[in-house]
């Protein structure tokens, strides 16, 4: 009996010498490596010239660690901030500097003519227009009058549009979204042509004239259309008839991606 209590006296003491130290250090050697990563985390603010802070946060987080971050206010939109390990933070600067580009410039010659099936006179500066003397082959117009033309330059994935014709009814609009590698880019462009019609009421007056007693206005859509154009192509984008059966609108355009 004496010697089993000496032993359970030495077993008491032992525990009462491990079990301090153990508890000294409960955190396994993985989780303080953690801890020390966490400390070393390098942070920067980040400014965008030509892209949103909310467009690129989410595909930036595939290069964003457990302990890192990737914030914005939308209050400053151009402003990122990048917290990380300075392995990542390197990897998210990348990646900054392939979105954050200049985007391209697009240049765009609108032509509207007029093709009349009835009347044979043609324009001088279209007699030898390649596209013009296509057109005569394929179609039944006789006649081809410019009614108007512009020049129009969209940033790539931009709405513009211009108000044209001789008496400002037409409105055009379209929006570039350039594809394809730099050497052989391809601008697919979704076009739209509308058309302003006013029309009057009259009644007739006690002298045998008309008086003019109200007007409506209504928008027509003429050509809508989606197509792809390569730098320095023309092309013709469609033919609208128009009010009165022997006249229609041709819409040609060419488009180049300008430095």
């Amino acid at each position: 009996m004496k010697k089993i209590a000496i032993a359970l006296l030495v077993l008491a003491f032992t525990s009462a010498v491990v079990m301090p130290a153990l508890a000294e250090d409960p955190v396994d050697p993985a989780a303080q490596e953690q801890r020390a990563e966490a400390k070393n985390l390098r942070k920067e603010i980040v400014k965008l010239k030509y892209v949103r802070a909310q467009d690129i946060q989410n595909l930036l987080y595939a290069y964003v660690s457990r302990d890192g971050h990737i914030q914005f206010n939308p209050n400053m939109p151009a402003i990122l901030s990048v917290s990380d390990t300075p392995e990542n933070v390197e990897k998210i600067l990348a990646a900054v500097r392939e979105i954050d580009v200049k985007p391209a410039d697009v240049l765009y010659t609108v032509q509207l003519v007029l093709g009349s099936e009835t009347d044979a006179t043609t324009d001088p500066d279209l007699q030898n227009d390649p596209i013009i003397k296509e057109l005569r082959k394929l179609l039944r117009f006789k006649g081809y009058t410019l009614l108007d033309s512009t020049l129009l330059r969209v940033i790539n994935r931009e709405s513009a549009s211009v108000v044209l014709g001789p008496k400002a009814e037409f409105e055009f609009a379209l929006k570039p979204d350039v594809a394809g590698d730099a050497k052989m880019p391809v601008i697919k462009t979704e076009v739209r042509l509308r058309q302003t019609v006013v029309k009057l009421t009259k009644s007739p007056k006690s002298d045998g004239t008309e008086a003019i007693t109200s007007s409506t206005t209504d928008i027509v859509t003429l050509i809508e259309s989606a197509l792809n154009i390569k730098s320095g192509d023309r092309t013709v984008v469609g033919v609208s008839k128009l009010d009165g059966g022997d006249k229609g609108l041709i819409l040609i355009i060419s488009a180049k991606i300008v430095e």
